[in-house]
């Protein structure tokens, strides 16, 4: 590993994954330059959360990633990039899948010249298991066939192209982490553990959820930004692409039964939400195969049942935050 004390940007700050990533980051001791997007309440998302004593080792720098000047302000000079802005919803990019080229694909276009020209150190870009659609084989490694089975994912192939193409036309140092699915305090409302914790909280006795039966690989958000904290620091990763995930496959239906259980409730889950992906979207299953990165020295250091046990105890405290209606992604 070849540590850096310098300056460490992080786009896509005031997110679920990466305000998690600025702790750690601040925990070892970084500075964090932290983009965050520019909105008229003068919000700076979930860093707005954080201990005064991590924020006091955090330059917050309002912008857009669609916006190339923006990009330039955060990006200039830092030891490493970690690339995490980006439009996540899934349903959304059915209504909207122009937003979703310009800001995850243009956006990582700006911030890929802004690498280039600002002698940044690395780029650790962030891609999505979405990006392999229904496992074809299980479990999933980074050979697996990619099918974009959404807009969302579309436009997440087509930002780790760029990424690839950048790297092989320009030598550009990057990397990318490919997540499977992450979960922890702090993620949206949409999530599926969020909403089954938010409606038991709530004291509702029969929870509404979109499906039960698909399956996924669920990694604690602490994991997931020690992930990309590995990566901006490990040696002769660049150009490589590395999933992240547990290995553990178990169904929505499978978690939330075990979210009823930490929870001490008697509940009934049942498939009354209408789904947002149209049927042939729908990816049913995912389980990863990490093999490559754990062979550089990372792992996983929280079990499902860790995670969720944490999940629990924040989100009812946050519980005004969040709607405890229906599940629908």
């Amino acid at each position: 590993m070849t540590p850096s004390m310098g300056t460490h940007a992080v786009t896509g700050a005031d997110g679920f994954i990466g305000s998690h990533l600025v702790e750690l980051l601040v925990e070892r001791g970084h500075r964090v330059r932290a983009m965050t997007q520019y909105n008229s309440f003068g919000t700076w998302g979930w860093l707005d959360t954080l201990d005064s004593g991590v924020l006091a080792s955090v330059d917050v720098v309002p912008g857009d990633v669609r916006d190339p000047g923006s990009v330039r302000q955060v990006v200039d000079g830092a030891d490493v990039v970690y690339h995490l802005a980006a439009l996540i919803a899934i349903p959304y990019s059915y209504q909207a899948p122009r937003s979703y080229v310009e800001t995850n694909v243009l956006g990582t276009l700006n911030v890929l010249e802004a690498v280039r020209d600002g002698q940044a150190g690395r780029l650790v870009h962030t891609s999505t298991s979405e990006t392999y659609g229904t496992a074809r084989s299980v479990p999933i490694s980074e050979t697996h066939p990619l099918q974009a089975q959404s807009p969302y994912a579309a436009s997440k192939l087509a930002a780790d192209k760029m990424v690839e193409s950048y790297h092989l036309s320009f030598g550009l140092p990057a990397v990318t982490l490919r997540p499977f699915n992450t979960f922890g305090p702090r993620q949206s409302a949409r999530a599926v553990i969020p909403t089954i914790i938010s409606q038991i909280a709530a004291g509702a006795r029969s929870v509404r959820l979109g499906a039960l039966s698909p399956t996924r690989d669920f990694m604690y958000v602490k994991d997931t930004a020690a992930a990309f904290a590995f990566l901006g620091a490990a040696d002769g990763v660049e150009g490589e692409l590395y999933n992240a995930g547990t290995g553990e496959e178990i169904s929505v239906g499978g978690v939330a039964a075990k979210i009823a259980e930490i929870m001490g409730a008697t509940v009934e889950f049942s498939c009354e939400a209408e789904r947002l992906r149209p049927a042939s979207s729908e990816v049913l299953r995912l389980v990863c195969d990490s093999t490559r990165l754990r062979a550089l020295g990372w792992a996983p250091d929280h079990t499902l049942e860790d995670g969720l046990k944490a999940c629990a105890a924040w989100f009812p405290e946050h519980i005004d935050r969040y709607k405890t209606t229906i599940y629908n992604v």
